[in-house]
């Protein structure tokens, strides 16, 4: 099932062009390291700054490394300002939600995001990253899947990545 919310994210992504699943790069690790150095120069070692996305879960996936940036509410505009200098205008950006930034590294795609840590989708998350690395077998199910959406459009590759991840947080929900 898919809320109303997400339906309306999902509205507008594209659905002519194609979402290319690759198998996993074991040199993400490396490059997240690199951009957590700088990120952590600029905006200090008690900033945490998290690796997640398909790098971190060691599947197939985009071909990008996905950074996390969780900042209490009243820390969410500074924390965006502090980058702007560094990385540019955010690629797209919900006020005290997230902030996304896009940077290349090594000629791999890296996703910086600012997020509310008060949010429900980023705690969402954070149980979703959790439940995968405590269960191999799902894991395993999210990376088939990911592999059978190569190929398709960037909104049904969300759609059905969606829907797994709400069968799963309502399965979480329910343990």
């Amino acid at each position: 099932m898919i809320t109303a919310e997400q339906q309306k994210w999902l509205d507008h992504l594209s659905n002519t062009d194609i979402v290319s699943v690759v198998p996993w790069d074991n040199t993400a690790e490396l490059k997240f390291e690199f951009v957590k150095k700088q990120l952590q120069l600029l905006l200090g070692n008690d900033q945490p700054i998290e690796h997640r996305g398909a790098t971190s879960l060691g599947i197939s996936g985009q071909d990008e490394i996905d950074v996390y940036l969780p900042v209490p509410p009243e820390k969410f505009r500074p924390t965006v300002d502090l980058l702007i200098p560094l990385l540019g205008q955010p690629r797209s950006c919900y006020e005290l939600i997230r902030a996304r930034f896009v940077l290349m590294v090594e000629g791999k795609h890296v996703d910086i995001f600012v997020v509310n840590q008060n949010h429900d989708d980023w705690k969402n998350g954070e149980r979703f990253h959790q439940y995968l690395l405590s269960n191999p077998e799902t894991l395993e199910e999210y990376r088939h899947l990911k592999e059978s959406l190569s190929g398709h459009s960037v909104r049904e590759y969300y759609q059905e990545k969606i829907k797994f991840i709400n069968d799963i947080m309502e399965k979480v929900k329910n343990d």
